[in-house]
């Protein structure tokens, strides 16, 4: 994976090598577009930034069970 691979594209080369993996997205884009697409790649979640400390805390509780 190169150091620039774009969120979407990570997502997907995490999920082949590693299919158990628990990936949740953050980024500044909240398109709705964005996170459909990111959880069609294997994310557990999308987060919109600025993100609320709760809602990430939320998110990771979640995707860990």
């Amino acid at each position: 994976m190169s150091p620039i691979t774009r969120g979407l594209d990570a997502v997907k080369e995490i999920k082949k090598e590693f299919q158990a993996a628990k990936v949740i997205i953050c980024s500044a884009m909240g398109q709705q577009k964005m996170g459909i697409e990111a959880i069609e790649a294997g994310a557990q979640d999308f987060i919109v930034k600025p993100f609320d400390e709760g809602r990430v805390l939320d998110d990771i509780k979640r995707a860990r069970n």
